[in-house]
């Protein structure tokens, strides 16, 4: 088992420092809703907060995608901590300000103009994300990518650990003061440490484009020279995902499975807390985020194997079977165990899906394709969450409490409205082993797969533009 290879000092001080800036972001995140609960006591407010979050971070990968790939690396992971630095210190100026009492009303524009400060600022951070991968492919070797790519999600966990445990502290101690006092400080010196690391622009050793990777394939290739000036290339990404073979259906297939991954974030709250109280509820999260730490450190040690796209869709079997074996027990035992073991797994199936992007997507294009590929798949789960909440409440609750499913299965699957939740997660897991069966015989995933295997298409094409010293695509 080989290590990491390549500029690893960079990688690490990279790694270190988005996953600061990542922990600062989310727990301002959190403790924000945290906050907005607490002090209006409105479930509409962080309803309407939260879906607006997930809408805007679907709706702006696409355009930091763009920034990304037609600027430095650098340039934009250090402008996006000096934007979120502006926005936290003006917020922290409407906070100290607003008159006393005023944050109590959920209809509050001093509340509002927070929100929404403190909402953008988080965004900004998302660049981030997107320019991290492609760092990646101009840092590590090809061979040891997917060991990279298993690190950057065990961050992942450590932020998601992190972020759970110190938001709330810092909530209780003092409202939002506290909380933006830590992020103007982290992201203060994330600025001024990442501002001391070189960090390269380009692959050392950039592939030749000579002919088709596969026989019988088409080449893909980069856009004429005039396109790059465009702030948002929507037409020109899409031609790039469609040109290589399989990419848009591992793309929709994320997609999809983020869909059911809505029902996830929209009932899983609602079905553990029938099982215990909320203080071991939380406790338990601290704990099963472990499992996102875990599962990056093992793929750092091992890789992800010649095919990551057939590993992508067996760890999605996995899965989809955990999802519909934990919820036929009303069972706490259960529940921790499969969630666990959904944990551990996620971070195959993201490093996988990076890996692949990183092997097959020309580098000046990897930021609009990864930034287009978020896009795509985090609409998904919102709107899932939204639909399948009052199908929850209104069909599946009064079907298993005392309809024709209580009477049909209730015996032996148990009654109530906890057990309505579980055959929701019985059937979404039916639903996706179903899905991911057929994507494992289909013939995009064949053609993805020689695809890859064919070899890497980064490096500079013909007619893609090199960057100016500045860093602008002329």
């Amino acid at each position: 088992m080989s290590a990491i290879r390549g500029d690893r000092t960079t990688f690490y001080q990279l790694l270190g420092n988005t996953l600061l800036v990542s922990v600062v972001n989310y727990t301002v995140w959190f403790a924000i809703t945290f906050y907005v609960y607490l002090e209006t006591r409105s479930v509409f407010a962080t309803g309407v907060i939260s879906g607006i979050f997930l809408v805007l971070t679907a709706l702006t990968g696409i355009w930091f995608g763009s920034l990304v790939d037609h600027h430095r690396k650098k340039t934009v992971m250090q402008a996006s901590a000096v934007v979120s630095l502006a926005l936290y210190t003006v917020a922290m100026v409407v906070y100290r300000l607003a008159p006393h009492g005023s944050f109590g009303d959920p209809a509050s524009v001093p509340l509002w103009i927070l929100v929404v400060l403190v909402m953008i600022g988080v965004i900004a951070g998302n660049i981030r994300t997107i320019a991290l991968p492609t760092l990646v492919t101009v840092l590590i070797e090809e061979e040891t990518r997917d060991r990279a790519n298993g690190l950057v999600g065990s961050t992942t966990g450590v932020g998601f650990l992190v972020t759970s445990v110190i938001s709330g502290v810092l909530v209780a101690i003092g409202g939002m003061f506290w909380v933006l006092v830590l992020a103007l400080t982290v992201i203060g010196l994330a600025v001024l440490h990442l501002a001391l690391v070189p960090v390269p622009d380009r692959p050392s050793a950039p592939a030749p484009a000579a002919g088709p990777a596969v026989p019988g394939e088409p080449l893909v290739t980069a856009e004429p020279a005039a396109a790059p000036k465009r702030a948002v290339d929507l037409r020109g990404t899409v031609r790039v995902v469609r040109e290589v073979p399989g990419l848009t259906a591992l793309i929709l297939f994320s997609a999809f499975n983020n869909l059911l991954g809505g029902v996830f974030m929209a009932l899983m709250d609602a079905y553990g807390l029938s099982l215990v109280s909320v203080q071991t509820w939380g406790l338990l999260w601290g704990l099963l985020s472990t499992g996102f730490i875990v599962g990056g450190l093992l793929i750092a040690r091992t890789g992800l194997g010649r095919n990551p796209l057939r590993l992508l869709l067996l760890v999605n079997l996995v899965l989809w079977a955990v999802t519909m074996l934990f919820p036929l027990r009303s069972s706490i035992v259960l529940l921790v165990v499969g969630l666990y073991v959904y944990m551990l797994v996620v971070p195959y199936a993201e490093a996988a899906e990076q890996t692949i992007l990183q092997k097959v997507v020309p580098y000046e294009r990897q930021g609009r394709v990864f930034g287009f590929a978020q896009s795509v798949e985090q609409a998904a789960s919102p709107l899932t969450a939204f639909l399948i909440s009052p199908i929850a409440q209104f069909v599946f609750i009064p079907f298993m409490t005392d309809g024709s499913g209580a009477r049909l299965i209730g015996d032996w699957f148990g009654t109530g409205a906890d057990r309505g939740l579980a055959l929701v997660f019985v059937l979404t897991g039916i639903v996706g082993l179903v899905a991911t069966g057929l994507a494992l015989r289909s013939g995009p995933y064949r053609r993805l797969s020689r695809r890859f295997m064919a070899g890497p298409a980064t490096g500079t094409r013909s007619g893609e533009p090199e960057l100016n010293p500045s860093g602008v695509a002329p």
